[in-house]
């Protein structure tokens, strides 16, 4: 989303854009970007409920950032936004 993109219209078109690219529930995967900060990696794992499978964490070449990928069953694109509204209001993430 860019900064001059209202928000309701882009979760509008990447909501139609789920329900058209896959069928419901199905695997989604999330990418994470957020300076090495075991506080954030865990504030971000609670939001899948501390997944024990699909966690995928890799450091940068010079361990100041670290790259968060979970890939776990949605139920809908709903779902899915709303995981992605929550993580937004952490400070110093970066969502891909």
């Amino acid at each position: 989303m860019n900064s001059k993109e209202n928000p309701d219209d882009f979760y509008e078109r990447f909501q139609q854009q789920l329900e058209e690219s896959q069928a419901w529930p199905g695997l989604y995967m999330f990418k994470f970007i957020v300076k090495s900060n075991p506080e954030q990696i865990n504030k971000l794992k609670q939001l899948f409920n501390n997944p024990s499978e699909g966690v995928s964490l890799v450091n940068s070449s010079k361990n100041k950032f670290q790259s968060l990928t979970i890939t776990i069953e949605m139920k809908s694109p709903m779902e899915v936004i709303d995981i992605y509204k929550k993580a937004s209001a952490f400070k110093g993430v970066i969502i891909l």
